[in-house]
């Protein structure tokens, strides 16, 4: 009897030792997010003990270091579970087969997203990512230089931004804005122009050549700096700082270096959403997302670890951890973390709550990864002709069809 009830205690305990060694660990990689540790280690906390049976574990690395480190791992045959991504990311791995489609494991979480979130993971179809933070821009305004132009309201369409613009500069003699015309890709398609259709670019249609004589008129006439090509984020925002333009596009967070920098200009700022133009998409989004690679050993277990990263609650939880993020759900931003602040003093929250109004119209803008051949030199080619255009060396229809040859003697190829 002694010996009997050895055996079943040794039993059960080698049955206990097991079960631990069953467990199923769910590494998921994120990119540059060290500084949010807390965050992480309690969420994968959270997830390990509301699923027993599946352990996550949080690693983070550089953003440079993620898809090699996630090649020699399919390679290997030891991918992660999960992996941040950016959503050209996406569509490169999933047009090389190296990531896995996530609809069969969705069900009702696909609601959950916003509809341009969806659309921004989607290739040929299928869902390949499971939607994460995302960011936006708002248009950033000093209310002296609007009063003193006898502008009373921010401006709601495109057309508005450009007529208001040029107000600006006839009754104050300052800059309005200064446009980031770095990524003219980006504003195409804001703008609802395609860019390339059937294998052929198509950005020199008499409507491509309006869109851009528009900004080659706000130069001309002085409504944007004449160093708007050499403008980055850091440029625009000293530039606002220093009250040389009326008007700044940035995310909402951004103005904290307003606050930092030029208290008396802070004061002054009031925001609204960046205007729609007939693309109906924001500027200036740029989504992250969790991917299951291939190879991955338990893609189910997986993809409960992605839905459970992204849902609701989790986003929300991170967009306060990071004051800066904006969520991929529609009910997060519904939350009155953002949507108090509307009535708040702090101009920083008024932004946040524009911001989150208008993530509805967030996609990333950028061409399929694939699409150019030579997308660097492509891409560059275009940027100068527009440029010439701009300043005034060419005439916009002679510096579109200049790129667009350019751009289809190599996709012939």
């Amino acid at each position: 009897m002694k010996l009997k009830k050895m055996l079943i205690v040794g039993a059960a305990l080698f049955a206990g030792v097991n079960a631990q060694a069953a467990d199923t660990e769910l590494e998921f990689w994120t990119m540059n997010l060290q500084k949010f540790s807390s965050y992480f280690e309690q969420s994968a906390a959270k997830f390990n003990e509301a699923n027993p049976g599946l352990k996550a574990k949080w690693v983070d690395m550089n953003w440079d270091q993620i898809q090699p480190k996630l090649t020699a791992s399919i390679a290997a045959g030891n991918p992660p579970a999960l992996v941040n991504f950016n959503v050209p990311w996406v569509h490169e791995f999933a047009a090389q087969g190296l990531i896995l489609p996530i609809d069969q494991y969705l069900g009702a979480a696909k609601a959950t997203y916003s509809t341009n979130a969806v659309k921004d993971v989607q290739v040929k179809g299928q869902m390949y990512a499971f939607p994460w933070y995302n960011s936006t821009q708002i248009i950033a305004y000093n209310k002296d230089i609007f009063a003193k132009a006898g502008i009373k309201a921010a401006p709601k369409t495109f057309a508005e931004f450009v007529a208001m613009g040029k107000q600006i500069k006839a009754k104050t003699g300052q800059a309005a804005f200064a446009p980031k015309m770095s990524d003219m890709v980006g504003f195409f398609y804001y703008a609802g122009l395609p860019v390339v259709t059937d294998g052929k670019a198509v950005f020199n249609s008499p409507k491509h050549v309006a869109f851009i004589q528009t900004f080659a008129d706000l130069y001309k006439a002085g409504v944007v700096p004449k160093d708007v090509f050499k403008m980055a984020f850091e440029q625009e925002i000293a530039a606002y700082n220093s009250g040389k333009i009326a008007m700044m596009t940035t995310a909402a967070q951004g103005l904290k270096r307003t606050e930092t920098d030029s208290k008396a200009i802070y004061e002054k700022t009031e925001v609204a959403p960046f205007p729609l133009d007939a693309g109906k998409l924001n500027l200036g989004s740029w989504m992250m997302d969790f991917v299951i690679p291939k190879g991955t050993k338990d893609p189910a277990a997986a993809a409960k670890l992605g839905i459970f990263l992204t849902n609701d609650d989790q986003q929300l939880a991170f967009s306060k951890v990071t004051e800066s993020t904006m969520p991929s759900t529609k009910k997060a931003n519904l939350d009155p973390y953002f949507q108090s602040g509307a009535k708040s003093t702090d101009v920083v929250d008024r932004a946040r709550a524009v911001a989150a109004k208008s993530m509805d119209n967030a996609r990333t803008l950028t061409l399929t990864p694939g699409t150019l051949p030579d997308e660097t030199v492509m891409v560059k080619k275009l940027q100068e002709e527009i440029q010439n255009a701009v300043e005034g060396r060419k005439s916009v229809k002679d510096a579109l069809d200049t790129a667009a040859a350019a751009w289809n003697e190599k996709l012939k190829k």
